[in-house]
């Protein structure tokens, strides 16, 4: 597969401008907000593959497809979830999201608390990583974890 190819399609059928925007954050990283059931229909790893070439670290949604989630965190993807819904009409795209002590909310407890710089206000959203997957994550992704190994 040719991923830096493919990456010019993700999400163009909901967002003709998301290559363009995303490549300029490739080195620092962005996050996707979605709503229920993200990543329904994509359990392809490809669609996991190209945003994370692109430097997509974290995704907060509603809720998730079980296969498309399990593949954004085997690459090395944050999956949040929003603890309330309604916080979700809440943000705009280009919205600056801030995410203090991201290390140690993760480790200490499932609540992650998101600050919207933009629009100053804070919010809750949650993981339910295992400590294995919570590996995968913090090491950028599955692969890295196996070839450490060796």
């Amino acid at each position: 597969s040719n991923i830096p190819e493919i990456s010019k399609f993700s999400f163009s059928q909901i967002d003709e401008s998301f290559y363009e925007r995303a490549i300029e954050y490739q080195d620092k990283g962005f996050a996707v907000i979605g709503g229920k059931n993200y990543g329904q229909g994509s359990s392809r790893e490809h669609a996991v593959i190209a945003p994370r070439f692109l430097g997509l670290k974290i995704v907060i949604a509603k809720s998730y497809a079980r296969i498309h989630w399990q593949n954004l965190v085997n690459f090395g993807i944050l999956p949040l979830e929003f603890e309330s819904g309604e916080d979700l009409e809440k943000i705009d795209q280009g919205d600056i999201l801030k995410i203090q002590n991201l290390l140690d909310q993760l480790k200490e407890n499932k609540v992650i608390r998101v600050e919207n710089k933009t629009k100053n206000f804070t919010f809750n959203t949650k993981h339910s990583l295992n400590d294995r997957q919570m590996e995968y994550v913090l090491k950028g992704a599955l692969i890295n974890v196996i070839r450490n190994r060796h």
